[in-house]
């Protein structure tokens, strides 16, 4: 919400200045988002009025004003803007103006004619980001004004990020009331007079979904004059509140919204048939938007429609078939209550977003409807002309909020608060805010204002006091509450355990959205079908991940096209994946690496990491369950990893994971550079830990073996080491792989594998003849098993 400065003081004006202004409003929980000047600044532009105005002798498109500035002598200026005319009124920059932007007014001459200033457009003076021509000043316009002076200029703009929960305050009426009640001065509201109608010309109106739209209001109005132009001053304020002008019936309708918070829409009454309906869409309903857009109209969506078909979107945008015209004479004022649950998320599911819809999401006050027709008829009659009928309403009181009291203990305030708010001051704050207040001997009965949609319970009234107070006056005391520290499992790993090994290894948490783009997740899992969302946030985060690694890949992506070549990323989160018995989240740790090993430096010759570098820090993960050999890496395919880089990660057979190198037609898909390591574990199957318990050491020494054995080449380490385990008893204390080898010596379609055994016993010193007879028996379970021979 924006907010001018000047105008908010026309309703309210505290001896606070515009800065105060700000940060009392934050502090009361509208937080100012950011103060800016209303105009950029320019000096030396007044108001001009052209006297004369003849063809450039030079050039067919330019033409030569005597402009009067309220100087004694006019000014000869040269001129190419198609709406200059005779009789104008337009900013003017003398000689030494200074326009935003840097340009200098300085005597010229224009193909051969002086020319003493220049008229100025919108743009050109940084009031609009496109203009057709002058700005036009009203006719009455005094020569040689300041422009500045005439339309208030020296203003400023206080842009306000409002909670979901204040929307009261999406109107000035809502925030000049908040400062008046934060500063104890007077509000000076809108006259409450009612138009009185001239006509007996209605409109029929039927509620056919009153549980949507309870409330309905309408009037005719006829014979507005077309040709109106909208006052300059209604043009400033829309400006300043960022919308931007487009005739009497749209600006007016605007306005009102910005100045109660209320929106409106006006139809062309001669394009509409029979009477209107507020309903929802029936199959086949479809609507060409105001903005040019066709939609298909689904069933949950609410409408205004009249006999012949929709109209609007209600609460969200007016459709082309009824839209006012520059020929338009004859209106039908629309001014509605909408629940906000009917009008929440519709605009999103359509890819819109309106200032209506905003507001009607958030809650308008629902007993505003009259008084914002009656406001927009005033306006429309100032400006415009015309003869109004009687306002129509359609109500379905029934479906209205109720408004009920809410039970107020003092005793309450005081526990939440730690603070004994004297009962006098509770119920002032409480009646500044327009609640009704009723004492009774041990509490209050405060009913809210119609337009508060967020008190409900007593902690909200409690919260308005605290806030109105100050919460800067409020105690700061230390907490009473016991604190336990809950018992923590030895079976269990803790999640920082994780990511604390992850970060000693060079890799740095991500924290990526939940919702990612559907066609981008659709090339790293294309066969499962994610959940899509009804109301996205926009199309690129449409569906809910069903893996950690479109979001990982997309900030790798991110990192790589802003030269950070060495990226080593990794994050936990919920995935979701639709199943037959609902929606399946679960835990998991991802992570991504690319570019080079290890970081640049003089010691080791750069190198390009590769699968086994994040094999390694994968091993470092699992070995903090205490029981490292429980997991098996296993040779699988997945569609989005590269065929013979991609391992499948087991425990006790069951799945916990995938590990493996970015498929080079996926890094292509999506323009990832170079080569791509990812991985992703489940936690489930991650942090179940072996209960450390203690061994006895053996008094005896420990005798190492190294054999060298020859086996083909597709077989695993893993399946060797196994049955190196399986034979090798209870003696069998260790084995590791040291050496591999191809070459000469080694048959095509082998490998040689050396492998070191540490053997050792608890209750005798191993003798030679055992040791040879265990390495026997391992040696005869890897031939049996794989055919293995000794390497000589």
């Amino acid at each position: 919400m924006k907010v001018s400065e000047q105008w908010l003081r026309e309703w309210v004006d505290p001896a606070a200045s515009g800065a105060e202004l700000a940060a009392q409003l934050t502090m009361a929980g509208l937080e100012v988002d950011r103060i800016e000047p209303a105009a950029p600044a320019f000096d030396r532009i007044v108001v001009g009025r052209v006297m004369d105005l003849v063809p450039h002798p030079q050039a067919d498109r330019l033409r030569v004003a005597t402009v009067d500035v309220g100087d004694t002598e006019p000014l000869q200026i040269v001129c190419g803007a198609p709406n200059v005319a005779i009789g104008l009124c337009a900013p003017t920059a003398l000689i030494g103006a200074v326009l935003p932007g840097g340009l200098a007014i300085k005597k010229s001459r224009l193909r051969g004619i002086e020319s003493r200033g220049m008229l100025c457009s919108a743009k050109e003076l940084g009031l609009a980001e496109t203009s057709e021509g002058l700005l036009p000043l009203p006719p009455d316009s005094r020569p040689g004004q300041n422009l500045r002076e005439l339309l208030a200029l020296d203003d400023v703009v206080i842009e306000i990020e409002l909670t979901p929960n204040r929307g009261d305050c999406l109107g000035m009426e809502g925030i000049a009331r908040e400062v008046a009640v934060l500063n104890r001065c007077e509000f000076r509201a809108l006259p409450a007079a009612a138009v009185e109608p001239v006509l007996d010309a209605t409109f029929p109106v039927t509620l056919l979904d009153p549980a949507d739209c309870p409330r309905y209001v309408g009037r005719v109005i006829r014979d507005v004059d077309p040709t109106a132009e909208t006052p300059l001053w209604m043009k400033e304020r829309l400006r300043r509140a960022g919308l931007r002008s487009l005739g009497p019936l749209v600006d007016v309708t605007n306005y009102v919204m910005l100045e109660l918070g209320q929106p409106m829409h006006a139809f062309d009454l001669n394009r509409l048939t029979g009477g209107i309906e507020v309903r929802r869409a029936r199959p086949g309903d479809r609507l060409e938007l105001l903005n040019g857009v066709v939609v298909e109209l689904d069933a949950e969506t609410l409408l205004i429609a009249d006999q012949a078909g929709p109209l609007a979107l209600a609460g969200i945008m007016g459709g082309e078939i009824s839209s006012c015209t520059d020929v338009t004479r004859d209106v039908f004022l629309e001014s509605a209550f909408f629940t906000p649950t009917s009008i929440a998320g519709r605009a999103r599911r359509y890819g819109l977003q309106t200032d209506a819809s905003y507001r009607f999401e958030r809650g308008v006050d629902p007993q505003l409807q009259h008084r914002a027709a009656e406001r927009a008829t005033r306006l429309l009659l100032d400006i415009a002309g015309g003869q109004p009928g009687p306002i129509i309403e359609a109500v379905a009181p029934e479906f209205l909020p109720a408004e009920s009291a809410i039970r107020l203990r003092p005793e309450r305030v005081r526990l939440l608060l730690g603070l004994d708010i004297p009962a006098a001051e509770i119920e002032d704050i409480l009646r500044r805010l327009g609640m009704a207040v009723a004492v009774e001997v041990h509490h209050w009965l405060v009913v809210p204002p119609s337009s508060r949609f967020d008190i409900r319970l007593e902690v909200d009234l409690i919260e308005e006091i605290a806030r109105v107070h100050g919460y800067d006056r409020l105690p700061g005391n230390r907490s009473l509450t016991r604190l336990e520290m809950p018992p923590q499992s030895e079976r269990q790993v803790a999640l920082a355990r994780f990511k604390e090994a992850l970060v000693q290894r060079g890799f740095q948490e991500a924290i990526t959205y939940s919702f990612v783009d559907p066609a981008f997740q659709a090339v790293l899992d294309p066969a499962r079908q994610p959940l899509a969302l009804t109301n996205p946030i926009s199309a690129d985060l449409a569906a809910m991940r069903t893996s950690l690694w479109p979001g990982l890949l997309k900030v790798l992506i991110h990192n790589q096209k802003r030269q950070q070549p060495r990226v080593r990323l990794f994050e936990h989160g919920l995935t979701f994946v639709p199943a037959n018995d609902g929606l399946r989240q679960e835990p998991y740790l991802g992570g991504v690496l690319a570019g080079t090993a290890l970081p640049e430096q003089w010691g080791l010759p750069k190198r390009a990491a590769d699968f086994f570098d994040l094999k390694s820090d994968v091993e470092v993960l699992l070995a903090l369950t205490g029981e490292p050999e429980a997991f098996t890496f296993v040779a699988a395919v997945h569609p989005a990893l590269h065929p013979g880089q991609c391992a499948r990660i087991e425990r006790a057979g069951a799945r916990v994971g995938w590990l493996g190198t970015l498929h080079p037609r996926v890094a292509r898909e999506l323009d990832v550079e170079g080569d791509a390591f990812v991985f992703e574990l489940a936690l489930a199957g991650l942090q179940t830990a072996r209960v450390p318990t203690f061994h006895e050491l053996s008094r005896f020494p420990a005798s190492r073996r190294d054999i060298a054995i020859v086996v083909d080449e597709a077989t695993s380490v893993q399946a060797v080491r196994d049955c190196i385990r399986q034979h090798g008893g209870e003696l069998l204390r260790d084995v590791w792989l040291f050496d591999v080898y191809w070459g000469p010596g080694i048959s095509d379609g082998r490998k040689s594998l050396a492998l070191g055994l540490i053997l050792q016993d608890f209750s005798r010193n191993l003798t030679d003849n055992v040791v040879e007879e265990t390495v026997s028996g391992i040696i005869a379970g890897l031939a049996e098993q794989f055919g293995a021979t000794l390497r000589v």
